[in-house]
């Protein structure tokens, strides 16, 4: 098939499935134009694409742009003035650009991390989809490379644990897909999305299934070693898995001298901790392994996808005939067969019993809403009555929340900026140190504007939905769920252990009217498609993984005929939620259906 005069872009696309895109493309006669942060692959993989060009004798060029990061703004903006420039229009984008992000449990993870990993995965994808349309051809192609660990089904959700950045950004981007495909209809660019199973490939074997093995050890500890000391050994070790005795042993005992350098808390020598380190190592490998061969189990014939087979895929995908009949759909490409249990519901499994006396609530809103403010106050006031220690009120600060200091007036309440990490952290040790540990938190997303075309949506507008919808929830989770424990449980996860509270997330409504389009329905579920997974991965670790008792609950209010939503029931629910004395399976409550 000669396929001159077509260009395809595929970004991170110097290794990998990016490249092995490429090549597929390459040999069909595409030019072909890849991208990545980091030069050295790139000309290596330009290498290769122009001896497939050669072998197959096109008449077609490879263009490679290195020091490209799809989550920032100006290096994309540049990107596509260049192609337009040099190539004029293209065919294909292939978001493919992705970070494995931290490996670790949720309350570990630096903030900092997990912003990037939602920058990289579902803002990248965004902006790169965006500035696109200004290259594409009209009957071009948006295909969305996302993970089937957040597909969704009616009753269930697949957790990832130790991803939740990632898992957050990937199930937003399956939203994103299906929502750019009903926005671009009228230019006939159709916008596709496929979740590849695990396939072959260094991420997995030398940094997902390693450092997740190390997380397992730290948090469930290894005989000779303290919590801390072997996070520090595998963040410094795990990078010569696989390489010459010699070498491990070598880099082992410079990490061994560091540790009985600074003081052994179990009064390990030098040897007997070089010891303990390489058997460390053997485990990490062990459970990597184990990790591994389960994954496989669940699968028909027991084999990963090959790289090429993601490359196969994605061309069907990109084709005239196959774009046009599933326009809009994420395709599963994995086969993993994956049982999880139930975790959607419409009721609560609780037994109303206000019993805060004593308690210290906490609740916290993005949003200004007229109706969620008064929300916010009736339940500040029912808490009050039940003689709780104390209701905290935290809004987030900035022009428009000044009037949220008259509102509030008799009740505690600050104004703060939820996206600084360091004033957030202030104001959460104050509230321990003066009323001790949480007991309740609950936090109001908010919602966002269902009528608005997203292609006409700016960067920095953008950015702030990213900033409400995922990263401040997720940081009003992670500081709750140590102020449930103890700050402690950094470095000692056995603190989690039996640790008692609940958090509530409410979600962005459903749209309200009596007959909502399909587009406006797909724009309402990008944010509420992101929480879900995340709630769901982080339920899995507090339970599963840290033995704790704290309840993460995700409520997202309206209904499917598009009615108002109840917000006497909303109260009432969470005044239930927030009253929950021991661990419940209430994850995600659609309560008005």
């Amino acid at each position: 098939m000669n396929q001159e005069n077509k260009t395809i872009l595929v970004t991170g696309s110097g290794t990998g499935i990016g490249q092995a895109i490429a090549r597929k493309f390459a040999k069909l006669g595409y030019n072909i134009i890849i991208l990545g942060r980091r030069k050295e692959p790139l000309l290596e993989a330009s290498k290769i694409l122009n001896e497939i060009i050669k072998k197959e004798g096109f008449d077609t060029k490879v263009k490679y742009y290195s020091g490209v990061d799809v989550a920032d703004e100006i290096g994309i903006n540049d990107l596509f003035d260049n192609i337009k420039s040099e190539f004029g229009k293209i065919d294909v984008i292939v978001n493919n650009a992705g970070v494995s992000g931290p490996v670790k449990i949720f309350t570990n993870s630096s903030y900092s991390d997990f912003k990037e990993c939602v920058s990289i995965h579902l803002t990248g994808t965004f902006w790169t989809s965006i500035k696109s349309l200004e290259a594409l051809k009209a009957d071009g192609k948006i295909i969305t490379i996302s993970t089937f660990f957040t597909e969704e089904n009616k009753f269930e959700q697949r957790p990832y644990r130790f991803r939740t950045p990632y898992t957050a950004a990937q199930g937003a981007k399956n939203r994103l897909t299906e929502a750019l495909a009903w926005e671009l209809i009228s230019k006939g660019i159709k916008s596709i999305g496929t979740n590849p199973g695990p396939v072959h490939s260094d991420r997995i074997y030398k940094t997902v299934y390693p450092k997740a093995a190390a997380e397992f050890l730290r948090i469930g500890g290894f005989k000779g070693l303290t919590n801390k000391q072997i996070e520090y050994a595998t963040n410094a070790l795990l990078t010569y898995l696989g390489e010459k005795q010699d070498v491990v042993e070598k880099e082992v005992m410079k990490v061994a001298e560091n540790i009985t350098k600074e003081g052994n808390e179990t009064n390990l020598g030098l040897e007997e901790c070089k010891e303990s380190l390489l058997r460390l190592l053997e485990k990490v490998q062990e459970i990597a392994e184990k990790v591994q061969k389960n994954t496989k189990k669940m699968i028909v014939d027991n084999e990963f996808l090959s790289q090429e087979d993601v490359a196969e895929m994605v061309f069907n995908l990109s084709t005239d005939s196959i774009s046009k009949l599933i326009n809009g759909k994420i395709i599963p490409n994995d086969r993993v067969f994956y049982p999880v249990k139930p975790i959607v519901n419409n009721n609560i499994d609780v037994d109303f019993n206000l019993s805060l006396e004593g308690k210290t609530l906490l609740i916290t809103s993005t949003t200004d809403d007229a109706n969620t403010l008064s929300i916010i106050k009736r339940i500040a006031n029912i808490t009050n009555l039940a003689k709780v220690k104390q209701t905290i009120i935290l809004t987030h600060k900035n022009e428009s929340f000044g009037k949220t200091n008259e509102f509030f007036k008799g009740f505690h309440h600050h104004s703060i900026d939820f996206e600084n990490e360091d004033a957030l952290k202030r104001i959460f040790n104050t509230i321990e140190t003066r009323y001790g540990k949480i007991y309740s938190t609950i936090h109001f997303t908010g919602n966002y504007d269902y009528n608005r075309d997203l292609t006409t949506i700016p960067r920095n507008e953008w950015d702030n939905l990213v900033n409400n919808f995922i990263n401040i929830p997720h940081i009003i989770t992670r500081e709750s769920a140590l102020s449930m424990a103890t700050h402690e449980a950094l470095e000692n996860p056995n603190k989690f252990k039996d640790s008692l509270g609940n958090i509530i997330l409410i979600g962005p409504d459903s749209p309200v009217g009596q007959k909502i389009d399909g587009k406006i329905r797909a724009r309402s579920e990008i944010f509420r498609g992101s929480l879900r997974p995340y709630v769901t991965t982080t339920n899995q670790e507090l339970h599963d993984v840290l033995n704790s008792k704290i309840n993460l609950t995700l409520i997202l209010q309206g209904s499917i005929d598009g009615q108002l939503p109840d917000y006497e029931k909303l109260e009432s629910t969470i005044m239930n939620l927030c009253s929950q004395k021991e661990l419940k399976n209430n994850s995600i409550l659609y309560i008005n259906e």
